[in-house]
């Protein structure tokens, strides 16, 4: 070990990564998973996708165009930590604010530069995602394990990262009432809705169909979100008893939330889907779209069966459910992430798509 290594990652296994600390100093168990994106760490810092998970950038040269007001994804970011070959603490950017460190630091995330991120890529995608301690190099191999073994990464980041209350988001013209769900829902989606013509009520994951009901919206958005489907079975709940009344839109978590609603079970992969660069292809048309993505889990293809699903699109680095639908049920979600923040625009399209049945529906 060098002598001027100051942080280290711990796996379970003993394994040891050193580096150089930046952003906040203190010591987490997270989770620790890959991103495979060349641009938008502020986007990526910013997801509460990310929440209790050590994010290991494979782009490596992270910091250089710093951080802009303009684009965080939440208010709160809520990433456990960011690790990153090289780490640029001077920006230049005239959109720049504040360097990442400055921001990490600011809100309690971890940073470790210096790693070579590509070797810890590749053990992550041959061994799987693994529980981490990010800790000080000094930290004793045995301590840092005895802390792995004791504490467990949380299980409440939907309840963490949801808003508490009901919250309104106005459009310049509103021609449609989204209730969208939050279960950690990144800002480019309300912004994606309200270019369309929809005004947004966002509403805490855990509010009860009646609730919704009450508002009597034109459509129903399920948002991303982090951690594992199963552990809400409440907003499965909700959407469950919505099905049928009104158009429903998911992303994400959200697409997770709706199989779940239909009797299809999840399931966790191996290493998950991160990045701006994963194609996937579009059963009902045979386009191919390259998409963003940031998932652990993924609707199990078999238990599709007999649900009044259907698969609409696959990922074709795994055969993964990318996509499903419900045309009767004016239903459909994607495993992906059309608003693309970061990534590529090929799938935006499903935004217009979801006017279009709202807007089916007034007229029906």
């Amino acid at each position: 070990m060098e002598q001027d290594f100051n942080r280290k990652i711990v796996f379970e296994s003993g394994k040891e990564i050193y580096g150089y600390g930046f952003g906040a100093g203190t010591d987490k168990v997270l989770e620790i998973v890959f991103n495979t994106s060349m641009a938008g760490y502020q986007e990526i810092l910013s997801d509460p996708s990310y929440t209790y998970q050590a994010v290991v950038m494979t782009y490596p040269w992270i910091g250089n165009y710093g951080m802009s007001d303009a684009d965080y994804e939440t208010k709160i970011p809520t990433i456990g930590a960011m690790i990153v070959h090289e780490y640029n603490d001077k920006p230049s950017y005239f959109r720049s604010t504040k360097t990442l460190g400055d921001v990490m630091k600011k809100y309690d995330i971890a940073g470790i530069y210096g790693v070579d991120t590509r070797a810890l890529t590749r053990h992550i995608r041959d061994n799987g995602s693994a529980k981490v301690l990010i800790t000080n190099a000094d930290t004793p191999l045995s301590e840092a394990v005895n802390i792995l073994k004791e504490k467990e990464v949380p299980r409440d980041a939907v309840s963490l990262v949801s808003r508490k209350e009901e919250e309104i988001y106005a459009a310049e013209s509103e021609k449609f009432l989204v209730v969208a769900i939050d279960c950690g829902m990144k800002a480019n989606i309300v912004r994606s809705l309200n270019r369309l013509n929809c005004k947004v009520i966002a509403v805490p994951y855990n509010t009860p169909a009646e609730r919704i009901e009450e508002i009597d919206p034109d459509g129903v958005f399920v948002s991303n979100g982090p951690g594992d489907p199963e552990d809400i079975p409440e907003t499965a709940e909700t959407i469950r008893k919505l099905i049928g009344k009104y158009p429903i839109f998911g992303i994400c978590l959200g697409h997770q939330l709706i199989s779940l609603a239909y009797g299809a079970k999840t399931y966790k992969l191996k290493f998950g889907h991160r990045g701006g660069n994963h194609p996937v292809k579009n059963l009902e048309t045979g386009k191919i779209e390259i998409t963003s993505q940031n998932h652990s889990y993924a609707v199990d293809d078999e238990s599709i069966k007999n649900t009044g699903l259907k698969v609409t699109h696959i990922n074709l680095l795994d055969n993964t459910v990318e996509g499903v639908s419900a045309e009767e049920d004016r239903v459909f979600s994607v495993q992906y992430h059309p608003e693309s923040a970061p990534g590529p625009q090929d799938s935006f399209y499903l935004f217009p798509k979801f006017i279009k049945s709202m807007e089916n529906s007034k007229n029906a």
